[in-house]
């Protein structure tokens, strides 16, 4: 049996490493960079959007009143018409300290999660390729899998899903080394 707290040095050792790693991804490599294109007219757009004062949030329009609404005259005018938006406004000029240390706990809890599973089927001792695989598959499908749906839902482009993907493969692989490594014995 392995308690909880025999596995809260591997994934805080994950946590950092993935926290790292991922920081180096975003801020040294051009890989996400083509993740977001920029509005024509960015400056006019902020701009028109300023009047309406949007409280942070998710929006989406054109947006029905209900199920009864959407095959109405009015809203299929209106979605003919076009562009379909969906919109996430954030507070601004807040810097990303928030986002970062939710991220790490993100990861943190990720690693705790694959780690726990993993020790309901294997016992301390376990060889590092078997815990390594165990973990792997886990904390691919915690940091992967989820994504999918953005693009199948909210039509994220394929593209940044598959990169958003690889990346989880990359934060599975050290969350699982982590863990091989620092395995009870």
């Amino acid at each position: 049996m392995i308690s909880l707290t025999a596995l809260l040095l591997p994934a805080l050792v994950s946590a950092v490493l993935v926290f790292l790693v991922s920081s180096l991804v975003h801020m040294l490599t051009p890989w996400h960079a083509g993740d977001f294109n920029r509005l024509p007219n960015e400056d006019g757009v902020l701009a028109a959007l300023r009047p309406f004062a949007l409280t942070p949030g998710q929006y989406v329009a054109p947006r029905p009143s209900g199920m009864k609404d959407m095959g109405s005259p009015e809203f299929q005018a209106k979605v003919k018409l076009g562009p379909s938006i969906m919109l996430s406004v954030m507070p601004g000029n807040t810097g990303m300290g928030a986002q970062l240390a939710l991220w790490f706990v993100y990861s943190f809890g990720v690693a705790l999660f694959a780690g726990f599973i993993t020790s309901k089927a294997w016992p301390p001792g376990t060889t590092y390729s078997i815990v390594f695989k165990f973990v792997a598959a886990i904390a691919f499908a915690a940091n992967s899998i989820g994504l999918w749906q953005m693009s199948i839902w909210y039509r994220r482009p394929w593209s940044v899903t598959l990169k958003s993907t690889i990346d989880g493969l990359i934060y599975a692989c050290l969350t699982a080394g982590a863990f091989g490594w620092l395995w009870p014995r």
